[in-house]
């Protein structure tokens, strides 16, 4: 049996499910996800976490490639940046990204190159380009699967 940590909450303090928000604009939960952490099973909030996960390792993936994770994973814990070992590198990324894309020069110190579409674009836009696709992935769970149960509940 595999022994899990247990599932931070992933609000990040900007919540948008306040003023009418489908899909958190911060955390990128669905609103009734915020509503209901407190009362979700660890296994419900795994699911959820995994969701995220996947949606914005995806949108890292399209404009970063990691080349080197353990020069990543050394420049994570050497510049003292919070991030969960646990999740994809992907993740990591991001992380760092949110951290410092503006101070950044060089990526691959950090183990990573740019894709193709993402050559030339500063780290501070590759940044929201990321965010704007993860937010866009996860609207479009919500609206697929999520919305049309709510409608007929």
């Amino acid at each position: 049996m595999a022994i899990y940590k247990k599932v931070r909450t992933p609000c990040i303090g900007i919540c948008s499910t306040g003023i009418g928000d489908n899909v958190c604009r911060g955390c990128k939960r669905f609103a009734h996800e915020v509503i209901d952490w407190n009362a979700y099973s660890e296994e419900q909030r795994r699911t959820i976490a995994e969701r995220r996960d996947g949606y914005l390792a995806n949108a890292v993936r399209s404009q970063l490639e990691i080349v080197d994770q353990n020069l990543l994973l050394t420049q994570m814990r050497h510049q003292q940046i919070r991030f969960n070992e646990d999740q994809s590198p992907y993740c990591w990324v991001f992380e760092l990204l949110r951290a410092g894309a503006s101070q950044i020069s060089d990526l691959s110190l950090y183990g990573l190159r740019a894709t193709a579409v993402a050559r030339g674009v500063s780290l501070v836009e590759l940044r929201r380009r990321i965010d704007e696709d993860f937010f866009a992935l996860s609207v479009a769970y919500y609206q697929r699967f999520v919305a049309p149960g709510l409608r007929s509940a």
